[in-house]
């Protein structure tokens, strides 16, 4: 197998390990028996747990952003709705692996992978109101992406449960979410209300 088709299946190995069962499965070892590879083979391509590590927080925000990205342009980016917008980011992070990757990158300590995601979907947000990347302009989208990020990385972490528990509907944050970021294109002179 060459190098980077290795390395690749180590990376996508490693993702499903840290979906399925958390940080703690992330090992050579465990990631080395997925793809029928040696310890020693993993050694080489990443030089060690740290390494792969890095690397798998590397790849899964490359992932996530190639996904929301993808998601994009098939529905269109000038096109793309208030609730397109809300539906990628809450769909990144429930599906796409960020919810493990913030989990993870959270409890080693290693933010800086997170930024990646949190970058791709403010340029999401941005589109609906390309006037705030002037100078000087209101901060109100900056405040809706901040606010966007926050929502879908709870629902991701904690949704499903505290829906059932509070018998709402699955899709509330999403319609709450969407309304804020309608509000804020109003709040901004981007749309009218």
């Amino acid at each position: 197998m060459p190098p980077e088709v290795s390395r690749a299946a180590a990376l996508m190995a490693a993702r499903e390990l840290l979906i399925e069962a958390g940080p703690q499965a992330v090992t050579l070892k465990a990631v080395a028996t997925r793809i029928n590879r040696t310890h020693a083979n993993l050694l080489h391509h990443f030089g060690s747990a740290a390494g792969l590590q890095k690397a798998l927080a590397e790849y899964l925000a490359g992932t996530v952003c190639d996904a929301i990205g993808a998601a994009v342009r098939a529905t269109g980016a000038d096109a793309a709705t208030p609730r397109d917008v809300v539906d990628l980011a809450f769909d990144a992070f429930g599906r796409e692996g960020a919810r493990s990757l913030v989990s993870w990158m959270l409890m080693s300590g290693n933010e800086d992978a997170l930024e990646p995601i949190v970058e791709t979907i403010h340029e999401l947000v941005a589109k609906l109101n390309p006037q705030e990347l002037q100078s000087g302009a209101d901060r109100t989208m900056h405040q809706a992406t901040y606010t966007l990020v926050l929502l879908a990385m709870g629902d991701a972490l904690m949704g499903q449960e505290l829906a059932g528990s509070l018998s709402v509907s699955r899709e509330a944050a999403r319609d709450h979410t969407t309304e804020m970021i309608t509000a804020s294109l109003i709040k901004a002179g981007d749309i009218k209300g």
